[in-house]
């Protein structure tokens, strides 16, 4: 068992689950091979996402998740197999995403599967992605007064008024 791989693997999903929340997005793209099959889908977005490349994914990302989108991803429970420079991983993940304009927050989980490679510049990638959902659930935050956000790292800060 490559003990290390296993540690690289894990430290590439935190890594791609961080810069996908910070929209660290050249980072984030860095996560994925160049040729990453990424199968994705959401009750939300209406039909499955299909990506088969790097720029298609982050392109997505980076225009459907700006600023104004908080999101947060946990995952949890890998189980990750190892052979020589590639590897195979599950995760059970949960998400969140705040659309304050549209005062909508989406909760969910589910389980991710993936295919990861080493690449020729010693980095390991992920090379296929995609998710089965467990469950997702909308909440309109106009039906809930008591909601407030108290932090949003993407606000502009409160203009001073004297």
């Amino acid at each position: 068992m490559d003990l290390h791989a296993i540690e690289d693997v894990k430290r590439l999903k935190y890594r791609y689950f961080r810069t996908l929340d910070l929209k660290s997005w050249e980072e984030f793209g860095d996560c994925l091979a160049t040729d990453i099959r990424a199968r994705y889908g959401t009750q939300a977005m209406g039909e499955p996402l299909q990506f088969d490349d790097r720029e298609g994914v982050v392109a997505f990302m980076s225009e459907n998740l700006p600023g104004s989108v908080i999101t947060a991803h946990v995952a949890n429970h890998p189980e990750i197999e190892v052979d020589g420079d590639q590897a195979r991983g599950s995760w059970c993940f949960e998400d969140t995403v705040i659309v304050p304009e549209m005062q909508v927050m989406i909760r969910g989980a589910g389980y991710y599967t993936d295919e990861y490679r080493k690449d020729s510049d010693g980095a390991w990638r992920i090379s296929a992605t995609g998710y089965e959902r467990i469950y997702e659930a909308m909440t309109s935050l106009a039906d809930t007064p008591s909601f407030s956000l108290l932090a949003n790292r993407w606000a502009p800060p409160p203009s001073e008024s004297r």
